[in-house]
């Protein structure tokens, strides 16, 4: 199984037709998130294709993606209900 990293994708659309189409590009790759921020566990290949879809998807002049590698030694905090993330054994595509 390839290395999977936990990365921070979070974006700022400003048309709502281009918002919808980033929202289903993110969840495509997103393992929890709410809104415009998610969680995702991606290869380093998956990352980059990520990122070539959501430049497809944003107005370079007007929208903002942001895709974050997050430090796998640091520990995840949770406010209020929220679940920590995890990447299980298997992940189900379908």
């Amino acid at each position: 199984m390839p290395d999977r990293t936990l990365h921070l994708l979070a974006y700022d659309i400003r048309h709502p037709k281009r918002l919808r189409r980033a929202l289903i590009v993110a969840r495509a790759y997103a393992s929890g998130g709410q809104k415009s921020a998610h969680e995702c566990f991606l290869t380093a290949a998956e990352a980059t294709r990520l990122m070539r879809e959501m430049r497809v998807v944003a107005a370079a002049h007007e929208d903002s993606v942001l895709l974050i590698r997050l430090d796998p030694r640091g520990r995840p905090r949770t406010f209020g209900i929220a679940v920590a993330p995890s990447d299980g054994r298997f992940l189900y595509v379908g």
